[in-house]
């Protein structure tokens, strides 16, 4: 991996809290994720089950993590099953892990081979009343491939019908919102190399240059860095493209005059960032440019001092389900209400008669401010449990004025304190002043 070693003590305590949240007497299993094919002989980059990675730290593929912490003999109380690694694939795909080297990686003593597997998992089944297993929960996900979770989820509950079984993704919700000082190193790396990504476009950014030049010259940097690239597909909008929010075609060239939004962020150790800037083509703002950017500018300073302990992030939700605590994204929606009607953008009479279910604001405004973030980009967590110490969001407001060609989005990664929210990424050119100077230098 290109991330330097990660102490194998956060992956043992991870697998400490995770038990805490178990049945007595119940066994859990997690499985890695899949090379996806493309056509021919070809595949994907491997990217791991996230599960699986919080709990042990293998970032290999066949790779299979079982928690038993009543099993009778204790050398079964956790238990990795890895791919056989060979002389023969050490040629052809390289060094896999020994057993010796996955238990410095993860701290599990207990190491099999996978062609152990069914023999061992028959005996802890014999042992186990209830069985956890695992699934991609999310409220954006869309799943349409079977996952070796699903795979092995399916024949468990054929071959061994008479267990109970249970989902391990809501305890794992819970326990990946919330960092420890380890991860939240994890995340900082990432953000500081996004930053030099950012520093980077400033340097080279001028009228007549490709966006996916600028693509480029950004994924270069997090490589060289030790990233192995972009967290989430990088959106490099020059001009109107800024108002497509998924845009990702990259194709473009960035014109004079026109504005620049730029959402990327590197990923490193499997930890995400994810920063959005905007800034002028040429380097310096006109006076409409200036106003809305501000705008934007301000709002992101005020939501981001709400996100503090006790803050819900979703009122969306029925207000009879959520605990009291203030409405992170209703407060929000106030404040870029006073902003569009500052721009004239809105009218305070038609505000003030608005359809409270369909704010006027959302035909400028029409995302959310923040989510969750961290081994995901848009990471688990419960969206209607308030705020807590170590848990990490996004802060990302954003004007969009399609008639003009205009979209303007600011975004860091802000972290969950006592004495306030901290901001990862307070280092990264933000103000106005400061990016067009660099980029003038």
């Amino acid at each position: 991996m290109k991330y330097l070693p990660i102490d194998a003590q956060l992956f043992v305590e991870n697998r400490k809290r995770f038990i805490k949240h178990l049945k007595p007497n119940s066994l859990a299993l997690f499985n890695s994720n899949d090379i996806m094919p493309t056509n021919a002989d070809g595949t994907l980059p491997f990217r791991q089950n996230n599960d699986l990675f919080y709990l042990s730290g293998v970032d290999q593929e066949e790779s299979i993590l079982v928690i038993f912490s009543e099993a009778k003999e204790e050398k079964h109380r956790e238990i990795l099953f890895l791919k056989e690694t060979s002389e023969l694939i050490a040629i052809w795909e390289g060094e896999k892990l020994t057993k010796e080297k996955a238990f410095e990686v993860s701290g599990v003593e207990t190491v099999y081979w996978l062609q152990d597997f069914e023999k061992v998992f028959a005996q802890l089944m014999e042992e186990t009343d209830t069985v956890y297993l695992n699934s991609n929960i999310h409220a954006r996900a869309t799943v349409e491939v079977e996952t070796r979770d699903a795979r092995f989820a399916t024949w468990c509950k054929k071959t061994y019908s008479a267990h109970t079984y249970e989902n391990a993704a809501p305890s794992m919700h819970k326990l990946r919102a919330i960092k420890c000082k380890t991860e939240i190193e994890q995340l900082q790396t990432a953000c500081d190399i996004t930053e030099k990504g950012f520093k980077k476009v400033l340097e080279i950014c001028k009228p007549g240059i490709m966006e996916y030049e600028l693509e480029g010259e950004i994924t270069g940097l997090f490589l060289k860095n030790r990233s192995r690239g972009h967290a989430y597909e990088p959106i490099i909008a020059s001009g109107f493209n800024a108002c497509v929010l998924h845009y990702i075609a990259n194709d473009k060239p960035c014109k004079d005059g026109d504005m620049l939004l730029m959402d990327f962020g590197a990923e490193y150790a499997n930890y995400a960032s994810d920063m959005t800037r905007t800034i002028p083509v040429n380097g310096r703002f006109t006076k409409r440019q200036r106003d809305i950017y501000d705008a934007v500018l301000r709002i992101f300073r005020q939501a981001s001092e709400l996100l503090v302990p006790g803050t819900i992030l979703d009122n969306y939700r029925d207000p009879a389900d959520c605990p009291p605590g203030l409405m992170f994204h209703e407060e929000v929606g106030k404040m870029m209400e006073s902003e569009l009607i500052g721009l004239g953008l809105l009218d305070r009479t038609d505000v003030k008669n608005q359809d409270p279910k369909n704010p006027l604001y959302k035909q400028y405004f029409m995302h959310g401010t923040s989510h969750y973030l961290g081994l995901d980009v848009h990471d688990v967590g419960h969206w209607n449990c308030p705020m807590e110490e170590g848990m990490v969001f996004t802060c990302e407001p954003g004007i969009y004025i399609r008639e003009e060609n205009l979209g303007v989005r600011l975004e860091n990664d802000i972290l969950i304190t006592p004495n306030g929210p901290k901001d990862l990424m307070a280092n990264i050119p933000i103000e106005a002043e400061e990016i067009e100077e660099l980029m003038n230098a």
